[in-house]
This record gives structure tokens, C-alpha cells and sequence, in this order.
């Protein structure tokens, strides 16, 4: 994962913000199939 994803999502998770988790978690997914990875 990517070092900015990392520091957002701690500031999300920090801040107890929801929406942008969700926001995140479906972008890092996108991106980790785009780069290779296969769903389990």
C-alpha cells in the first residue's frame, strides 16, 4: 500500500471518519487489481 494511502487512512480512522474509510478501502482495492492482486 502505498505510504500517502497509509497516512490518510490513519487520519481517517483516527478521526472516526466512515466515509472516507469506505472511500479509501474501494480505492485501494481498484488500485491493488489494477497492480496484480486477485481476489481471494
Amino acid at each position: 500500500m502505498p505510504q500517502w494511502m497509509r497516512r490518510q487512512l490513519q487520519r481517517a480512522f483516527i478521526g472516526k471518519d466512515i466515509r472516507q474509510i469506505r472511500l479509501l478501502n474501494s480505492c485501494w482495492f481498484l488500485y491493488w487489481e489494477k497492480h496484480g492482486g486477485r481476489p481471494q
